[in-house]
């Protein structure tokens, strides 16, 4: 197959284009359009606080021209450590419309990890939560930060839950005393004062950043994508290209996906934004306040992640719920076990819509079609404006024939212009206009491609390839398994040899006998797990992907580095 064979073009919906009108603009055009053509509609709505578009456009241009008042030019990095608020989707804009860079930072870091990104993006100025405050006053010294604005929860309240959150706060010990001193602290309606809006002139989209997103670390140290105004643009607007009919009406977006992920960010905040759609932003995922809200408030589409949909199916009082107003789920991050699509599509009639991306991508790559044939397993099409080939996992180079398996390589619009000061690194995966993403995947004849798994993950065991991924999908299988992950370790005999990490349901106890014999069931003999550890949870980044490199790194730690695991089980796994 030459580099231009698109077989995936004739299973496109209707409608939908081979090649779409990217406009290259500035990304926060998407916000003005919207405020232009709906002014009056609300684009943001958080407990009793509902924000319109032409509100949002307002306040966007106050924060802007307050932060150049303070000293922010063009090209500045602003780091924006705040959960999913109202707050956080003003920042996001008011930070792009002033000209800067936005960092988002996990609100979750610990010290090592906020002082590696704040020190590595460079940022001058940090927008964060008061509750947060105690992580960063300590590392103040050490961050090289010029000035903080520190917001609250209670402000984006109205009143009374404005009152009732700041008493609450109060009798529950969380009332953070910032030290506010108008220099280098300051209030978050220092950002929202006076009358003058701007808006900065000149942006050159495919040159300007937008963002520094950060990689989620689970290969390794995080790196800083360098993400454009086109690339944000253009994702967004390939995603509503490939799902036609969404926003033709009004649509309501569950924003339980956080936006410091580039998912959460696209999917939730700049793809929601472009349709014109309204947003209820979840500061903290508790499943039974999202059934509440979607029980109350009759959304429309929600953005989520297997885990996140498998959560809310095991509440014990899911059932007492109306969830039928969801139409469409976005998923992406993992793939998602059969027996829990279908449950989640009996609990809801939405269409699950399965999904791919990466950061270095803004992210969305693939998708399966919202009408026509979503195959199960697959994560889908390549979106419209976008290439991608199957090649060798060492050459490089062409494009291998449907059905072989190879690295997965993309290129379009959305790839990221590199990896901010880390040259070899950019050189690695950007070759030739392609992003090499690491991921072992095929090609059928249609043009659906299969992640199989990451490259870093695969197992060699006694010279053969063993994909994890195809571990925990036997795994999910298993009546009494909830959850369950496989991880590579090292073994001086065959080099690496399998360990499982089982979380089972409640009330159940699976013994290791149990779980190696279903496996030996259903794989072949090198492919059986030599171990099963079973845990109460697994490690995961905040869209729910499983760390395991975090099991490797523990692993390590517990046997040391190379060295062979004491062997607990002898499943006699034949070679």
């Amino acid at each position: 197959m030459s580099e231009i064979d698109r077989p995936w073009l004739s299973h496109y919906d209707q409608n939908v284009p081979a090649a779409p009108k990217l406009a290259v603009k500035p990304v926060f055009d998407l916000l003005d359009d919207a405020a232009s053509r709906w002014p009056d509609r609300p684009a943001v709505v958080f407990q009793n606080t509902s924000i319109s578009y032409a509100k949002l456009k307002k306040y966007s241009g106050l924060v802007a021209a307050n932060l150049r008042k303070q000293g922010l030019r063009r090209g500045d990095r602003v780091a924006v450590m705040l959960p999913n608020t109202p707050q956080t989707v003003i920042a996001y804009w008011g930070v792009l419309r002033a000209g800067g860079t936005v960092v988002f930072t996990n609100p979750l870091y610990m010290e090592t990890e906020i002082l590696h990104q704040l020190k590595d993006s460079g940022a001058r100025f940090v927008i964060t939560l008061d509750l947060l405050w105690p992580k960063l006053e300590p590392l103040r010294p050490q961050l090289g930060v010029e000035k903080f604005f520190v917001t609250s929860i209670a402000d984006s309240l109205r009143f009374p839950l404005s009152i009732l959150y700041k008493l609450r706060a109060w009798r529950e010990g969380q009332n953070r005393k910032v030290p506010f001193d108008g220099d280098t602290v300051h209030t978050w309606g220092s950002l929202l004062g006076g009358l003058s809006t701007y808006t900065v002139k000149g942006i050159i989209p495919e040159k300007d950043l937008a963002l520094l997103q950060y990689t989620g670390g689970t290969t390794g140290l995080a790196k800083g994508c360098m993400i454009t105004h086109a690339n944000l643009c253009a994702n967004a607007l390939q995603c509503t290209a490939m799902l036609p009919g969404m926003g033709e009406k009004q649509e309501l977006f569950l924003g339980v996906l956080p936006y410091f992920h580039i998912y959460g960010l696209t999917v939730c905040l700049n793809l929601c934004t472009a349709l014109g759609a309204t947003q209820i932003p979840f500061a903290r995922y508790v499943p039974a306040d999202v059934l509440k809200t979607i029980h109350r408030e009759r959304p429309t589409v929600f953005p989520g992640a297997p885990s996140v949909y498998i959560s809310l199916l095991q509440q014990k009082n899911v059932g007492t719920y109306d969830l039928s107003s969801i139409r469409y789920c976005v998923s992406g991050s993992a793939p998602m076990p059969v027996e829990w699509f279908e449950q989640f599509r009996q609990a809801t009639g939405a269409r699950i819509c399965e999904g791919y991306g990466l950061s270095e991508a803004s992210p969305v790559t693939h998708i399966n079609p919202l009408h026509g044939v979503a195959k199960h397993g697959s994560i889908g099409l390549p979106v419209p404006g976008t290439d991608a080939k199957i090649v060798d996992m060492d050459l490089g180079g062409p494009a291998l024939p449907p059905g072989k398996l190879g690295e997965l390589a993309v290129r379009g619009p959305q790839v990221m212009a590199g990896y901010y000061n880390r040259p070899d690194e950019t050189a690695d995966v950007l070759r030739n206009g392609w992003l090499y993403t690491g991921d072992i995947a095929y090609m059928d004849e249609d043009g659906y491609f299969f992640i199989v798994d990451r490259k870093k993950d695969l197992i060699i065991s006694a010279g053969y390839n063993i994909y994890p991924r195809e571990i925990d999908e036997i795994l999910h299988q298993h009546p009494k398994v909830q959850e369950a992950v496989a991880v590579g370790i090292p073994c001086d005999a065959r080099g690496e040899v399998v360990k499982v990490y089982v979380v089972p349901k409640p009330g159940e106890t699976p013994t290791k006998a149990e779980i190696i014999a279903f496996c030996r069931q259903k794989l072949a003999g090198y492919k059986v797990p030599r171990h099963v550890e079973f845990r109460e949870s697994l490690p995961k980044t905040m869209v729910g992907k499983v760390l395991r490199r975090a099991l490797r790194a523990e692993e390590a730690e517990r046997t040391g580095t190379g060295a062979s695991p004491k062997v607990v089980d002898d499943t006699s796994a034949e070679s």
